[in-house]
């Protein structure tokens, strides 16, 4: 059992509750029915509430460490940006009944500081477009001391809590609870009911070896990754299932769980020199390490996080359930990933 013994673990998780739980209330309140072709209002309102409202308790709780973000401030100060940013304060205000506009933004911009020897990173809002779509998304929050994960913690609350300790709950479940994921160095990566009492569940990777029979994990939107390159890597493991396509770090909880064994990050071919995000990947490296399984760059380098605010030195990123990870590899270099 995970042991709840220390503030930053303790912080983890429940800024990552409050957080998904104001994250759910603007998605019931801002998505069904209420969106245009092309509007994104709800996943920025969602997006700015979820970063202020770490930012507001890391004030409170670990007010000298560094938090490094998705977003600033800085659209939302221009005038035309004044009703986007009164719902944002509205909505952070049902937990932090006191908040300004002011106060706000500059909760916000605490996220926009670069790697320390201690500080914490968050994605508010991983996987804006499953958000839109009612479908899957993760706030994603990590503690990084000397350039690794400690601590980490993914709340999704579309990604069925019963799907990841049972082999017949499907993924997503009208009315089903959501799921926590917690996981701090050394104790493992454990999943809970979003909302409620922590019951923790230890999570465990696959024990498949085999390629051919390898469930591969994926990004849902095309424009993420390589889409011929993940056919070239498939046909070269020899893959017959068909991938499983989801957005956000929430793939990470999914094979930390066992119900998918591989997941890589190619580069797409629109942005072959991008480098990974920092808040795209803490969260979940430790969640998958944790659970038994390896995270690598796509040329089996660890991941770096102590570059900045994004993974400078690493090319892509490759997870396993650890079995499969080597012969991965293998066929990324055979395809020339």
């Amino acid at each position: 059992m995970i042991q709840l013994n220390t503030p930053e673990i303790l912080f983890a998780l429940h800024a990552v509750q409050q957080a998904s739980a104001l994250v759910k209330k603007v998605e019931e309140t801002l998505v069904p029915g209420a969106l245009t072709k092309g509007d994104r209002s709800p996943v920025t309102v969602a997006d700015f509430a979820a970063q202020a409202l770490v930012g507001h308790l890391l004030d409170e709780h670990f007010p000298a460490d560094p938090l490094v973000g998705e977003e600033d401030s800085a659209a939302l100060r221009a005038p035309e940006q004044r009703d986007t940013l009164e719902r944002i304060t509205h909505f952070v205000g049902m937990v932090a009944p006191a908040a300004t506009s002011d106060q706000v933004c500059a909760w916000i911009d605490r996220g926009s500081a670069v790697s320390a020897p201690r500080y914490w990173t968050v994605d508010p809002i991983d996987g804006t477009k499953g958000f839109l779509r009612g479908m899957q998304y993760a706030v994603a929050l990590a503690l990084v001391v000397g350039g690794q994960v400690q601590v980490a913690a993914l709340g999704c609350p579309n990604l069925n809590f019963e799907f990841l300790v049972s082999d017949s709950a499907p993924m997503q479940q009208a009315g089903a609870a959501g799921s926590l994921i917690l996981a701090a160095r050394g104790q493992g990566a454990w999943a809970t009911p979003l909302s409620g009492e922590p019951a923790f569940r230890p999570l465990r990777v696959s024990d498949r070896t085999d390629p051919a029979r390898a469930r591969l994990l994926r990004s849902y939107e095309k424009a993420h990754t390589n889409t011929g390159k993940i056919g070239e890597l498939v046909q070269a493991l020899g893959v017959q299932a068909g991938p499983i396509g989801m957005d956000s770090q929430a793939k990470y909880a999914v094979l930390a769980a066992g119900r998918g064994d591989m997941l890589v990050r190619l580069l797409s071919s629109r942005q072959p020199d991008y480098k990974e995000k920092v808040w795209d990947q803490a969260a979940g490296s430790l969640v998958v390490e944790e659970a038994g399984g390896r995270i690598t760059d796509l040329h089996g380098r660890p991941l770096d996080f102590t570059q900045g605010r994004t993974l400078a030195r690493n090319r892509g990123v490759l997870a396993s359930n650890g079995h499969l990870h080597e012969a991965a590899l293998q066929a990324l270099a055979q395809i020339g990933a």
